[in-house]
């Protein structure tokens, strides 16, 4: 069966960097359409980072310059990388695949303190 399993997530000081691992499985990941979503307390789920099955990317203004979205198709694995991390990226973290249907993973949490 379809599972995005996440990790990387946790507690991390303002200016401060963390990555994100999104490992897939029970689905082709290579070409496929994925994202990283992120969801405040109080506040609507948003995309963070996209990239296409051509490998083109796209990032929120509020992010863009700080993450970088990539993925790794023989080890079916797509990372974020977070740098500069400020107390408003502070979410819940998930990551979108596209295989006809859209997959979410479990979602983790990050933490930036000031």
């Amino acid at each position: 069966q379809v599972q995005l399993v996440e990790s990387g997530g946790g507690l991390v000081q303002a200016g401060g960097s963390l990555r994100l691992s999104c490992v897939a499985s029970g689905i082709i990941f290579s070409n496929r359409a994925m994202g990283w979503y992120r969801q405040a307390p109080g506040k609507q789920r948003e995309l963070v980072a996209a990239i296409t099955s051509g490998d083109s990317t796209d990032y929120a203004d509020s992010v863009k310059g700080r993450f970088t979205i990539s993925r790794d198709n023989n080890k079916k694995t797509m990372y974020l990388q977070m740098n500069s991390l400020k107390p408003e990226d502070t979410a819940v973290y998930y990551c979108k695949l596209r295989f006809g249907a859209d997959y979410w993973g479990q979602g983790t949490q990050v933490t930036v303190s000031s």
